[in-house]
């Protein structure tokens, strides 16, 4: 098969044979790095691919708000007011100005998924001697749990949400001594009280969202906060996470409304995902730079080692451009071969790391990721670190002068 290969391949596949070595040893190299770039990148991945999930399925990416009501001075006459402070005045729960139309400009927009209409505030439960403060969510569930998968952290019971049904958290069940089938008495500032009935308990990973959400029917909820047809919020999912807060921001300065996206409200959590993806890009860039000083040296080496056979090629009518070739070709077989064994090798430490390491109550650390996007630009990445590695090792050997090399 080699007679159909071009001549610079064919005697740059001989020199690395012929220095099988060099070539072992830098294979070697080549593949630990491209193994820490593929299980390194894999696991921040699906690390970060987990925190995500945790964070954005038990909350809107977007929460559209009614504007804050504030305080207007009273005027007298021409640049007269009757107080010279005004005080900002306490917010009541109010519904948003004309949100169905709102929510259906929200569904015809692109860039947003669903769009669920809610009714929430603050109110107390009382099971028995024991009563607790709760924040309570009335929400159509075929929209709503789009938005926040409660289905899929229900422990006990079933999400049925009929005029006299809630759905609690694990830590209020465990404080009110309750459980699936229990009444609570669910009493409101605005419009008394009303007994519910527990049809499900859920666990949504947080101990504080445990013991304070709780999930009604719409009209439920509109009832015990007398709004009776209004909406306290819509929730928003939007295609690109990432650009939320851009789309909150247009909501925002286009509809007389208040428009909070997660990235604002969990900053800090934002930041950390951030940091993380500067440090896996940072901890590629050293590698890849360990490795192709590592493929530099190797063929630095191996110029010097055969500068007698590159002056007796050039002698023989190998021109300049040829001598490049060869050793450019010697790079990137030396990084697309590394990257392979590398890819394979990084692929089974983290399919092994998955299978130990796990959280206290047994469920995987983080999900197990391999997309083939990822081999392939370790694949791409490491062959183009190699032939830029090349470079400089086969600008030398092109330069060399026949008879001072056979000399030499």
């Amino acid at each position: 098969m080699r007679r159909w290969l071009p001549f610079a391949w064919i005697a740059a596949l001989r020199f690395l044979a012929e220095g099988r070595m060099q070539t072992t040893f830098i294979l070697s190299g080549i593949a630990i790095g491209v193994g820490v770039i593929v299980f390194m990148s894999a696991m921040l991945a699906g690390l970060q691919a987990n925190f995500i999930k945790r964070v954005l399925t038990s909350q809107p990416q977007i929460q559209l708000l009614p504007p804050d009501e504030v305080a207007r001075a009273l005027r007298q006459g021409e640049g007269v007011y009757e107080a010279a402070i005004v005080q900002r005045p306490a917010q009541r729960v109010l519904s948003i100005d004309q949100w169905q139309a709102i929510r259906d400009a929200m569904r015809s927009r692109p860039d947003v998924r669903v769009a669920a209409p809610t009714a929430s505030g603050a109110m107390l439960a009382v099971r028995g001697d024991a009563s607790r403060s709760i924040t309570l969510t009335g929400m159509e569930p075929e929209h709503y749990f789009q938005i926040v998968r409660v289905p899929d952290y229900l422990v006990a019971g079933e999400l049925r949400l009929g005029t006299d049904d809630i759905l609690i958290g694990t830590e209020l069940a465990k404080d009110l001594g309750a459980t699936v089938g229990d009444k609570l008495n669910v009493t409101s500032a605005e419009a008394g009280r009303r007994i519910l009935t527990i049809t499900g308990i859920f666990d949504l990973g947080n101990k504080g969202a445990n013991e304070r959400n709780t999930y009604v029917a719409l009209r439920t909820a509109q009832s015990l906060l007398n709004l009776i047809g209004g909406a306290t919020t819509i929730d928003l999912t939007v295609t690109d996470i990432y650009a939320a807060e851009t789309i909150a921001q247009e909501i925002a300065a286009s509809l007389p409304v208040q428009a909070e996206s997660w990235i604002a409200t969990n900053a800090q959590f934002f930041t950390a995902v951030r940091a993380q993806q500067n440090s896996n890009t940072l901890i590629r860039l050293f590698v890849a730079l360990s490795v192709a000083f590592g493929i530099a040296a190797v063929l630095i080496v191996s110029v010097i080692q055969r500068s007698k056979d590159i002056g007796i090629l050039r002698a023989m009518g190998t021109s300049r451009r040829q001598i490049l070739q060869i050793f450019l070709i010697q790079g990137g077989v030396l990084g697309f071969l590394g990257s392979l064994v590398g890819s394979a090798l990084g692929a089974g430490a983290l399919v092994l790391w998955h299978n130990l390491a796990r959280q206290v109550d047994g469920t995987e650390l983080f999900p197990l990721l391999l997309e083939p996007g990822l081999f392939l630009a370790a694949a791409a990445i490491a062959t183009l670190t190699g032939v830029v590695a090349g470079v400089a090792p086969a600008v030398r050997a092109a330069s060399l002068d026949p008879v001072e090399a056979i000399r030499g």
